[in-house]
């Protein structure tokens, strides 16, 4: 299925690794201009290179395509550096169409274990980089044609995930925002929609295992099959599968989809709405 993407401009934000990485991946066999980014230039020089490999492993004209992979470092909590982001993308490609905002998750913890200053800078990571992020894109975005944004929220933000305080405040209001901006944006044909994953094989979710591990006095490996156990599919998401919803969801193929909160959690959550 052709999604419409060729030629695209995307900002994929936080991703030399995890979800963000899967996302760009399937931009970019879409044919799409990508541009990721992350705080370590070490790990986005490897993230280029696998996205390059297996582009070239997959597509006759690879070497076209690894041209329109692009690499910046940013660390979200920086005002400035967002700025510059945004202006580096638009310098390198024209424009920008797709605006996909992550970042890493706020660390696990429980109300009487997390300090003020923790809320202080999660609210940065998680709500505050977002905002910041679409007042720099949205310029941009208001020149495109296909104009959309995405916001990497979790599943968390309808069923709060044990341990994890910080997300299960901060992420729902990221929802706000974005449902929000769905419907002032939408008479200018800007989509804006959230999606809101589950349990996926990534560093993250690791760290939460390793998290839960610690504070249950188990294992890694317990805390991992308590979790595989209790998911419909019986089994964890890959960041592939992530990867296409998201990039089906900012492309022309979802055209009338603005608003959304899709959930690619295997049947985690079970809410009617």
């Amino acid at each position: 299925m052709d999604l419409g993407l060729k030629d695209k401009v995307a900002l994929v934000v936080a991703s030399s690794t995890g979800l963000g990485l899967a996302t760009a991946l399937e931009l970019a066999r879409e044919g799409t201009k990508v541009v990721i980014c992350g705080r370590s230039q070490a790990r986005l020089d490897t993230a280029v290179d696998r996205l390059k490999a297996e582009l070239g492993a997959e597509m006759a004209s690879s070497a076209a395509q690894s041209a329109n992979i692009v690499a910046f470092t940013c660390d979200v909590l920086d005002p400035a550096q967002i700025e510059k982001l945004v202006a580096n993308t638009v310098k390198t490609f024209g424009g920008i169409d797709i605006l996909i905002t992550n970042a890493g998750g706020p660390p696990g913890g429980t109300f009487d274990n997390t300090a003020i200053n923790a809320w202080e800078t999660a609210f940065n990571l998680t709500l505050l980089s977002v905002t910041r992020f679409v007042q720099a894109a949205l310029p941009h975005l208001r020149k495109s044609n296909a104009a959309s944004i995405l916001t990497i929220t979790s599943v968390s933000v309808k069923q709060p995930v044990a341990g994890l305080l910080l997300s299960n405040v901060y992420r729902p209001a990221v929802v706000g925002l974005t449902k929000t901006l769905s419907q002032e944006l939408a008479s200018e044909n800007i989509r804006v929609n959230s999606i809101l994953p589950g349990w996926t094989a990534t560093d993250r979710v690791t760290q939460i295992f390793e998290y839960r591990a610690v504070h249950n006095k188990s294992t890694v490996e317990v805390e991992r099959a308590k979790v595989t156990t209790a998911i419909p599919l019986g089994r964890m998401g890959d960041p592939s599968e992530f990867g296409r919803v998201a990039a089906f969801l900012v492309s022309p193929a979802a055209s009338y989809i603005t608003g959304a909160m899709l959930q690619v959690d295997g049947g985690s959550y079970s809410g009617l709405l």
